[in-house]
């Protein structure tokens, strides 16, 4: 990271070019309480990205909907989930086991509009 122009501040990466940050957190890789098993893979011309699937990114920013508010995750999690196919019902019961069965109603009611 440091040799493309980043520098480093705790776990994070800053470049001077961009108003994104790169974080590597710590493992394992977990959204909620509920650590992440399945890892994709995802090959292009430059090399192979790995990320979660589809159900993990609709967990991960509705834990920021469910934890801090933030009414932009909770659209995120409805476009992820308009886009692509998404397990549900594993998501509504990831939502009851985080104590956030109310919360995620509001969620289905977003996706119903």
């Amino acid at each position: 990271m440091l040799d493309l122009g980043f520098s480093q501040q705790g776990r994070h990466f800053l470049h001077p070019e961009t108003h994104y940050i790169v974080e590597f957190p710590p493992g394992p890789l977990s959204v909620g309480d509920e650590e992440i098993e399945k890892i994709e893979e995802v090959t292009f011309e430059t090399g192979t990205l790995r990320v979660i699937s589809p159900t993990d990114s609709v967990k991960d920013r509705l834990a920021w909907f469910y934890h801090f508010g933030d009414r932009q995750c909770l659209l995120q999690a409805v476009m992820i989930t308009r886009q692509h196919q998404v397990d549900i019902d594993n998501v509504g019961k990831w939502s009851k086991s985080e104590g956030k069965s109310k919360e995620f109603k509001v969620f289905q009611k977003q996706l119903q509009e």
